[in-house]
């Protein structure tokens, strides 16, 4: 099933696909296309709800220059799960989804029995989260500067991991590619990465938290991050095949790591 909802601010594009327990899968800025053959694998045993975070991809928002915020991004996963009434569900989310689902534990705690955050991106859990601050606000400006290599090849000397090599000419971007990129440097990376967790509300609160890394994402900054955001919770990190995409690279394997953690 593919259907719009529209919630306050927005009109979301979400997508339910399978049978059994529901779990939700988020990414920002990534989308549902991203994580469709992840779907496809938990669908088997599982009702996957994917969707398209605010101001991305087919969901909509009313005021293109207000900030996307894992609070936002939370209330909207809530509207989705009332919709459906669908809760408590388990919900997985990766990169800037996984700051989303850490919010919507703490914001909406008797819709989610489990979160599994792979690879939060939250530098506010870093010794040095002032200086990685004003890179990440460099990182901003200097893409809307006009300079989009120079703001990606920031982005990609922050989070430590190469910037990817491209023979020839780089590929052309659809509008809606570029759109989704301006939104992410402008309104989106900021939130997601300043987000400050409410430790004490996810040491006690129902949801069980799991944080997750990946085995090639070792001394990434998301690493890092993840890795003090579990020592702060009192929990060991899970390691997940593949690096910070791998749920795209090689869902299969990456869906057996996650399947049991989903019960």
């Amino acid at each position: 099933m593919t259907a719009t909802l529209t919630v306050p601010g927005a009109r979301l594009h979400y997508e339910v696909r399978g049978s059994g327990p529901l779990v939700v899968l988020l990414g920002a800025p990534m989308h549902a296309e991203h994580f469709a053959p992840l779907a496809e694998h938990l669908g088997s045993d599982h009702t996957v709800l994917t969707t398209d975070p605010r101001g991305i991809n087919r969901s909509s928002v009313d005021d293109p220059g207000q900030d996307s915020t894992p609070g936002l991004r939370a209330d909207d996963v809530a509207h989705l799960l009332s919709h459906l009434a669908a809760g408590p569900a388990a919900v997985f989310g990766s990169s800037g989804g996984a700051v989303t689902a850490l919010a919507l534990a703490t914001a909406h705690p008797d819709l989610v029995h489990t979160v599994v955050a792979h690879e939060p991106p939250l530098i506010t859990m870093l010794p040095d989260r002032e200086e990685r601050r004003a890179a990440t606000e460099d990182i901003t400006a200097t893409y809307l500067a006009g300079d989009p290599i120079g703001a990606w090849t920031k982005f990609c000397a922050l989070a430590g991991i190469p910037l990817p090599q491209v023979q020839g000419p780089p590929p052309e971007q659809s509008a809606q590619q570029l759109a989704d990129e301006r939104f992410w440097f402008a309104h989106e990376m900021r939130g997601s990465s300043g987000y400050e967790p409410e430790i004490a509300a996810l040491r006690t609160g129902p949801p069980r938290i799991v944080i997750g890394i990946g085995h090639d994402s070792t001394d990434q900054l998301c690493d890092h991050t993840s890795r003090a955001l579990a020592a702060e919770l009192g929990i060991e990190p899970v390691m997940f095949p593949g690096g910070h995409v791998a749920f795209t690279e090689i869902p299969e394997a990456f869906a057996g790591q996650l399947r049991p953690l989903l019960r």
